[in-house]
């Protein structure tokens, strides 16, 4: 087997294990808050738990990814696992919520697993195939994703949450055991770059073509995040009194990461034939013509079907926008380019459920999703205007590798 498959497997499988970690504990992380103790503000140490990873994050990425250009993508993943490994581990110890809050900024300031095997993979897969292996990793965290929560839960109701939470951290430990044994970084040339986040940031500023893909990944990454804080009681208010509401939401809220598991390695295929800034406006144009669709439906069986809908569109987007980051920047630099664009979808995530939640607050629901839809116009319009510009560094990047 070529490495850049063998990799592409290995890889595929830890970014599952970490995106099912993930989502095994953070939707419960306020369930875990009441079963230590706090009853009082449980909504505002919630909030403040779960945006303390993004914000955390936002700001040592960059650095992290000034690191992968130095000593390689290989050496990140692996310290990543490990430092998600002893975060979920001791979370399994903790006592009260400040000990909770200490560890998830932690992990925004150490994780970067999955971004590390975007940017391994982007830098070590044959041109022609890079659309299609980067497909299979967002249909991983997809999956991953799906997954999580029902062991997560399955875990938390048989054993208890700490259970939980220590399983999550020997999966990453596990997956990260498989990264040290059978992922091979090639053509690593290390940056001779004396680098500086100050510095990457006026290069990225610099290079209009990644400027305007770090732009598009914060706009999409806010579009998403501003429906969050109202879709589990939009979807519940919805199935009404069934007693099968929590599940209802739960499968809803799922039909997303099921539609990208099965159709994203079909959008990197195509996306390889046509490029990716095509897949990127098609993508764009279904989600935000799908999230509109979602006003209309007021039963949950419709609601359902265009969701899926929209995953199947939505599924596209990320990929390309990774693909873009790949032919927009040059090698010895892809590490702090993936870095940056995680940053920018780390600050998408931090603005988007905020405003949500004031827009949801003062507004009838469905103005949330209005707003999400209008963000997605507006990084489609750039898309379009942008098209020569996507097209000639991609062309630019082809040549440069022949």
């Amino acid at each position: 087997m070529p490495t850049w498959k063998r990799n592409l497997v290995i890889l595929w499988i830890g970014a599952f294990f970490t995106a099912a970690s993930f989502s095994m504990v953070i939707p419960f992380l306020p369930i875990f808050l009441m079963e230590i103790g706090v009853h009082d503000h449980t909504e505002l140490w919630s909030g403040l738990i779960f945006s303390a990873a993004f914000f955390a994050g936002a700001i040592a990425t960059p650095f992290w990814g000034n690191m992968s250009d130095k000593f390689g993508r290989k050496p990140m993943i692996i310290r990543a696992g490990f430092a998600l490994f002893v975060v979920y581990t001791l979370m399994a110890f903790v006592t009260n919520p400040y000990q909770i809050l200490g560890l998830r900024v932690m992990q925004g300031l150490l994780s970067g697993y999955i971004p590390g095997a975007i940017a391994l993979i982007g830098t070590n897969t044959p041109k022609e195939k890079v659309g299609y292996a980067l497909s299979l990793i967002s249909s991983a965290t997809a999956s991953g994703t799906i997954m999580g929560p029902l062991l997560g839960g399955g875990m938390a109701a048989l054993l208890g949450s700490r259970w939980s939470f220590a399983s999550a951290g020997i999966i990453v430990f596990f997956a990260t055991i498989l990264v040290i044994f059978l992922v091979k970084e090639e053509n690593f040339k290390p940056s001779k770059d004396r680098g500086s986040i100050r510095k990457d940031f006026i290069v990225a500023f610099n290079n209009r073509p990644f400027l305007i893909v770090l732009l598009l990944t914060l706009l999409v990454s806010c579009s998403v995040m501003t429906i969050e804080p109202i879709l589990p009681l939009f979807i519940a208010d919805m199935s009404g009194s069934s007693k099968y509401a929590a599940l209802i939401t739960g499968i809803v809220i799922s039909l997303p990461g099921i539609a990208s598991a099965i159709f994203a390695p079909y959008w990197g295929k195509w996306a390889d034939k046509v490029g990716f800034h095509r897949v990127l406006f098609i993508g764009m144009l279904g989600a935000a013509i799908g999230t509109l669709a979602q006003i209309i439906f007021s039963q949950i069986l419709g609601f359902s079907m265009i969701r899926f809908v929209y995953g199947v569109f939505y599924c596209a987007i990320f990929p390309a926008l990774n693909g873009l980051v790949v032919t927009s920047t040059p090698e010895d630099f892809r590490g702090r380019a993936f870095s940056l664009n995680q940053t920018a979808n780390m600050v998408g995530g931090m603005f988007g459920p905020i405003i949500g939640g004031v827009v949801g607050g003062f507004f009838p629901v469905q103005t949330v999703f209005l707003m999400s839809a209008i963000l997605f116009f507006v990084a489609m319009a750039m898309v379009h205007i942008n098209t020569n510009t996507l097209t000639y560094s991609a062309k630019k990047e082809v040549a440069a590798s022949k």
